[in-house]
Formats: C-alpha cells, sequence, structure tokens
C-alpha cells in the first residue's frame, strides 16, 4: 500500500496542470504563428485592399493629358455604348472564368512595356473591376499603379469625356 501525503498529492495535481498548462500555451503559441502568417498573406486570402480613382479625379488625368492605361471590361456592346478614348478593349467582364482571364492576357504585353498607372474600367467598378486587379497582379503588375475607377462608367457623371464607336 502506498500512502500519499497531502503535499505529494498536491505535486502530482501541480505537475498535471503544468504539463496542461505547457501544452496550451503551445497550442497558443501555434495558434498565433499561423494568424500572423495569415494576416502576411491576407490580400490574397481574403480580397485587397483596392486603390480607387474617384470620378473627379480621373477627369482631371484625362483633361491635362496625365499618361495612364485605361483597360476596359465592359461587354462589347457597352463598349460601343461609351467607353474612354485610347481604352484597351478587352470584353473579359466579369473576370471569373479562364477565358475571360486570357482575354486580359492579351493586354499584358503593353501594360507591363510601361510604368503609367492604370485605370480600370467596368460596369459598376465592383465585382468585375476587382477580378481585373486581382487577375493583374496575379500577373505581375505593381498594385501601386492600379486604380479601380468608383461606380465604373455607369457612375461617370461626365459623359462629354466618353466615346462611342470603336
Amino acid at each position: 500500500m502506498h500512502f500519499y501525503s497531502a503535499e505529494t498529492g498536491l505535486s502530482a495535481i501541480q505537475e498535471k496542470l503544468s504539463m496542461k498548462m505547457t501544452r496550451i500555451l503551445a497550442l497558443v503559441l501555434a495558434l498565433t504563428t499561423i494568424l500572423a502568417a495569415s494576416a502576411a498573406q491576407a490580400t490574397p486570402l481574403f480580397g485587397g485592399n483596392y486603390h480607387y480613382v474617384a470620378p473627379e479625379e480621373f477627369k482631371k488625368w484625362l483633361e491635362t493629358g496625365k499618361k495612364v492605361q485605361i483597360v476596359d471590361i465592359q461587354v462589347p456592346a457597352e463598349f460601343q455604348q461609351h467607353h474612354f478614348k485610347g481604352a484597351l478593349q478587352t470584353n473579359a467582364f466579369p473576370v471569373k472564368s479562364a477565358e475571360e482571364k486570357s482575354k486580359l492576357d492579351r493586354v499584358l504585353p503593353q501594360l507591363t512595356a510601361s510604368r503609367e498607372e492604370i485605370v480600370i474600367i467596368c460596369p459598376r467598378g465592383g465585382g468585375g473591376a476587382k477580378n481585373t486587379y486581382d487577375h493583374l497582379k496575379s500577373k505581375g503588375i505593381a498594385e501601386a499603379r492600379m486604380h479601380i475607377l468608383e461606380d465604373g462608367m455607369q457612375g461617370w457623371p461626365y459623359k462629354a469625356l466618353v466615346v462611342q464607336g470603336k
């Protein structure tokens, strides 16, 4: 028979608690490391912080002749109705399928050949523009160069600055 004193029993309990605390601490440390790694990669995992240009600002760029690359992803009928002079017509909207992304890939040589800022034009400045931004970023285009026109073509208030036809 073994007899344990209160002190021996307390010591055993403290040892078990210490082991559990060590395991909990290791688990917390592992979770913290995983969260930190996820935060460092947050843009691709959770969607980025997209750069936008307000219509008023883009209007100034157009009026002052600022050199920009305009990537227009509208469908053909919408492009015919209204687009910016010199826009690169891609017809890639909504930039979800491999086929639509390949339409963007066709303008990559022009985009990579310059250091000019890029303005992405889509019908409403939403999901299609973000998909374009993400795709171009994945192809090596610097985020610092890219801007999405806020509210897209449907929100563009300066109709005199758009053209019709090809």
